[in-house]
């Protein structure tokens, strides 16, 4: 009985839905066929989304992210999708590298030298980095290789 009454409220809901939409109005004599074309702006108060940073996923990740001795990764916004990642990924010097970064599942897929290694979100305890223990917002390439934020 109850899936009876379920079935006939969402029934009852798409019917009403389809009889909502409005018919266009009737042409006017001083009407033309000629169509103005329309500039869309946001509502008062509202901000337009910035274009550099709205089509990337982790968005939110853009900037500086601290390792230990001197390590560190930038994360840039670039093509929708896309990112540019300078990171200084150990202690010497040959370490350093910018390296082209996109979207994935879990995080930031990109690829250093042979290896196809992502950041993803994690904890300090979690990059097995004892500077790091404590921190709450980390991201992770492997173990002994983070960054975070504090």
């Amino acid at each position: 009985m109850q899936k009876s009454m379920i079935l006939a409220g969402a029934a009852a809901l798409v019917l009403l839905t389809g009889c909502e939409k409005a018919e266009a109005p009737a042409p006017t004599d001083n009407a033309t066929t000629e169509e103005v074309p329309v500039e869309t702006v946001p509502a008062e108060g509202v901000e337009a989304p910035d274009p550099a940073t709205a089509p990337h996923r982790f968005a939110s990740w853009a900037g500086k992210w601290i390792g230990v001795e001197g390590m560190y990764a930038t994360i840039i916004p670039a093509e929708p999708g896309t990112y540019k990642l300078e990171m200084q990924s150990g202690t010497d010097a040959g370490t350093k590298g910018t390296y082209d970064g996109s979207d994935s599942e879990h995080g930031i897929k990109f690829k250093r030298g042979t290896e196809e290694l992502s950041l993803r979100r994690g904890s300090g305890d979690e990059t097995g980095l004892k500077y790091l223990a404590g921190k709450k917002e980390c991201l992770i390439v492997k173990t002994g290789e983070g960054y975070c934020r504090d």
